[in-house]
């Protein structure tokens, strides 16, 4: 087997940066927080991020999910998650006089306010995104009369608005920035008075971590994406890896899931790993890697992030009244287990 840095030689490319961005930080400190503050069970809406790992590491800590708020004991505490809620959830939250902590990524709220905005100034606001995502739901909520959903350049031709000088584009966080700018393209042939948004919706960290793929991707054999199925950024950076030179690429869970026969002529194997994503994680796949003789690991390094936001509202009240200190938090990665202790299945 020739040596580390041989022609021929197996190798690494790690993304960086790559994992949790800063609102998934934020929500999964949320939870954590909120469970050491009030004891279990602490109910959230819906999965406070999409990943399977996170959710079920959660559970056993005290967390109850639930799909609709309507599930929630009356009087009772729920998070809302990552991915915003309507303001129909919060109207019934307050009917069913819940206690609430708003984990709304702040990015993902900047885009709810923009929506307000363009409704008050009876724009036709066209929202990028996928039908069915929590975070369309909660977009779209903010002015159901004014938004009209396109999930892909294909859709521009059946759009409608009332009027094609009044219109403007909005966009899900964890879109893929090509297809997305396509869509928008196509939008602008068709409305050419098209308005941007003040600033881009697309997430700083969705686009760093495209970033870093479109960079490794034509020097990869292989793709492996840490990240679950119902992660819309997870599944775009596949996507990405494949349009931009991977030979193959699979989104995974966990090393396990990784299938050997992936391996076969493979000589250089791309890792990286969607927004919702804890590092152990990644850990073990380059462990799993590693033992098949992938051990040399080389970084590819798109960009560097250091943004940290503060927690919600409601939760730094009363860990201030606790005596707490809690303004910006960084996830403790050691909270998340391994996944290969007990696989938390």
């Amino acid at each position: 087997m020739p040596a580390p840095g041989e022609p021929g030689a197996r190798r690494v490319l790690l993304a960086a940066p790559r994992g949790y961005c800063a609102g998934v930080d934020r929500a999964v400190v949320t939870v954590e927080k909120a469970l050491e503050l009030y004891g279990p069970p602490v109910y959230v809406r819906k999965e406070i991020v999409h990943n399977k790992h996170v959710v079920k590491t959660l559970e056993r800590r005290g967390a109850i999910f639930v799909d609709e708020t309507s599930e929630v004991p009356k009087g009772a505490r729920v998070i809302f998650s990552a991915h915003g809620v309507s303001p129909a959830v919060h109207a019934e939250a307050r009917v069913r006089s819940l206690q609430t902590i708003d984990a709304t990524c702040p990015l993902v709220t900047k885009v709810h306010r923009e929506a307000v905005r363009f409704a008050d100034e009876d724009y036709d606001i066209l929202l990028v995104g996928h039908e069915g995502h929590e975070e369309v739901e909660g977009t779209a909520g903010e002015a159901p009369d004014h938004i009209t959903l396109v999930e892909s350049p294909d859709d521009v031709e059946h759009v409608e608005v009332r009027d094609p000088e009044k219109v403007v584009w909005l966009s899900q966080t964890t879109l893929s920035v090509d297809e997305t700018m396509e869509t928008v393209r196509r939008l602008r042939e068709k409305f050419p008075l098209l308005q941007d948004p003040p600033s881009d919706d697309i997430c700083y960290a969705t686009q760093n971590r495209q970033v870093a793929v479109k960079q490794m991707a034509a020097d990869c054999d292989l793709m492996i994406v840490v990240g679950s199925q119902n992660s819309s950024n997870s599944k775009r950076l596949v996507e990405v890896a494949l349009e931009y030179g991977s030979r193959d690429g699979h989104l995974v869970d966990y090393a396990e899931e990784i299938d050997e026969a992936w391996l076969d002529g493979v000589t250089t194997v791309g890792v990286t790993s969607g927004a919702s994503v804890p590092e152990i994680l990644v850990r073990d796949v380059l462990d799993w890697l590693a033992e098949r003789g992938y051990a040399d690991v080389q970084a590819v390094t798109a960009a560097e992030e250091s943004l940290l936001f503060a927690l919600p509202t409601e939760l730094r009240r009363d860990l201030k009244a606790a005596g707490q200190q809690a303004a910006k938090v960084r996830h403790d990665p050691s909270a998340i287990p391994t996944g290969r202790d007990e696989h938390l299945r």
